[in-house]
């Protein structure tokens, strides 16, 4: 059956992004090879994801870069589940990333909307029933 195995997250340098990603929000880092000519291929996965992963693509001319922290026009464009959002909520935030509102109890669960070192959003999710 069809899944999304990869997407590509346009970033600034490399190491800053790995180590938001990792240092910040929490993500394993999966691959990190050298292509040449200063180019790597950098995957990133949110911990436990079996199946989505992230590529972070550093920008290599100046429409890429325009792009940067604003791959969806402004709006929240990632949504990152967790089993628990109380607990994730408080890491993140201890860890520096800054969340946009307070958490937000809807009839589909807890949300909070955080942004990258970029500017792109992201929701915090933790879904009803899961």
């Amino acid at each position: 059956m069809p899944h999304i195995g990869l997407f590509a997250l346009v970033v600034r340098d490399y190491d800053e992004a790995i180590a938001f990603y990792t240092d910040k929000v929490g993500f394993d880092l999966i691959e990190d090879s050298d292509l040449g000519g200063g180019k790597r291929w950098v995957v990133i996965a949110p911990k436990g994801a079996e199946e989505t992963r992230i590529l972070l693509a550093q920008a290599s001319d100046e429409d890429q870069t325009k792009a940067i922290g604003n791959q969806t026009g402004g709006r929240v464009g990632f949504f990152l589940n967790t089993d628990d959002f109380a607990r994730d909520h408080a890491r993140m935030t201890a860890a520096g990333v800054q969340f946009l509102e307070q958490p937000r109890y809807e009839p589909y669960g807890t949300v909070a909307v955080f942004e990258d070192i970029y500017g792109n959003k992201w929701d915090l999710l933790e879904l009803t029933g899961q």
